[in-house]
């Protein structure tokens, strides 16, 4: 620590004006009204909603068909509260993110709310909003169930390690505050929070909201996958039989800039896609929405973990619910551990409620034939 007065007292000064900023811009996104413009009713709102949706409106901006959906809530459903709070948490947190995706870019914007700073390299980033959001979220679950575990990106994920989730423990909630942040920082629209909870070790219910095209995800184990409350099921009818030349493909190439090799190895697997022949490729930042696009059936198929791009639980948790409720298939791109394979073993590649979270490689598809010949052909098989 530094034995000058002056250095003292201007840091202090600076750390009091940036907690002064962040606190107002806290309570205005969680509760206060000073300054806030309010977010205009979108088109899918009005049409969605009916004459009465304004009786819906609790006062957040939330209309009805942003709430649990009812197979949910009257099903047999034994995270029913948790899926509840975690709908309101997103919408919420979603909330604080639409005034930067909004004015970006126009005579409106203000840079330094995002208060941007790097985690595990320059290309890895975090915003004041991202910190804000996980901060309420893991404070409003805390009060909720105070005995559950909660991992959330920023918090736990700048150590880089995430402890194994015990399947004799307490129901833990993997959080991502912000998936997509360098999307969000820049402006662009694919961007979302994701909330997942595991049940007895696993993956049990997942929501994602999308405040830039105003879309909640709802997924509870056997009890389905639904877009703004309308069942969705990217992977029936024609998608069924999709093969990889008719497919339009995702993948993500991260943060991945160090590993000798890895960049060919990324660059190389998109060159035999493309001369094996695909409708298109996309790489659009943000895993969790990939997941929800192949469960819409907006993907074909995704895949990441080819170097050290790969993602972690938060990016996988809520959206492997969403996308296996869909009927897609999602395993491992590229097994690496015992965990990836089922019953610890090196035969059969672990997949759907058996995905290991704690590994970086997955590939999702609208069909196992699909992901398979995907997989031989990215890896070179």
């Amino acid at each position: 620590m530094s034995t000058s007065i002056g250095p003292m007292k201007l840091t202090l000064a600076a750390g009091v004006a940036t907690a002064v900023a962040s606190w107002a811009c806290y309570t205005s996104a969680f509760g206060g009204n000073a300054g806030v413009r309010p977010r205009r009713e979108s088109a899918r709102r009005r049409r969605i909603g009916n004459d009465d949706d304004e009786d819906d409106d609790d006062g957040s901006g939330v209309r009805g068909h942003f709430e649990v959906p009812p197979e949910i809530l009257e099903g047999n459903c034994e995270c029913r509260e948790e899926v509840a709070l975690a709908v309101r948490l997103a919408l919420e947190a979603g909330r604080n993110m639409t005034r930067h995706l909004e004015t970006r870019g126009t005579a409106h914007e203000n840079p330094s709310d995002l208060d941007i700073s790097t985690k595990s390299n320059p290309s890895d980033l975090a915003t004041a909003i991202d910190v804000m959001n996980e901060d309420h979220i893991a404070r409003e679950i805390g009060i909720r169930f105070p005995s559950h575990r909660i991992i959330g990106e920023e918090s736990t994920g700048s150590g880089g390690i995430v402890d194994p989730i015990d399947p004799d423990g307490e129901t833990t909630w993997i959080i991502d505050p912000i998936d997509g942040t360098t999307n969000f920082a820049s402006g662009l629209p694919l961007c979302c929070v994701s909330i997942g909870v595991c049940v007895r070790g696993r993956p049990h219910a997942g929501v994602v909201y999308s405040p830039a095209t105003d879309e909640l995800y709802v997924a509870v184990r056997g009890m389905g996958a639904y877009r703004n409350g309308v069942r969705i099921s990217g992977c029936a009818g024609d998608k069924a039989a999709r093969t990889l030349s008719d497919s339009v493909v995702g993948f993500e190439f991260g943060y991945a800039c160090a590993e000798e090799g890895g960049i060919d190895r990324m660059t190389n697997a998109v060159g035999r896609l493309l001369r094996h022949g695909v409708r298109a490729t996309r790489s659009l930042g943000s895993g969790v929405l990939d997941l929800c696009y192949v469960a819409s059936g907006r993907l074909d198929v995704v895949y990441s973990g080819l170097a050290e791009e790969g993602w972690k639980p938060w990016d996988y948790c809520a959206g492997l619910v969403v996308a296996t409720e869909a009927g897609c298939t999602m395993t491992h791109l590229l097994p690496r551990s015992g965990g990836d394979f089922v019953d610890g073993g090196t035969g059969e590649i672990a997949r759907g409620y058996e995905f290991n979270l704690l590994t970086k490689s997955v590939i999702c598809g609208v069909n196992a034939e699909l992901v398979e010949e995907t997989r031989r052909v990215v890896l070179g098989m």
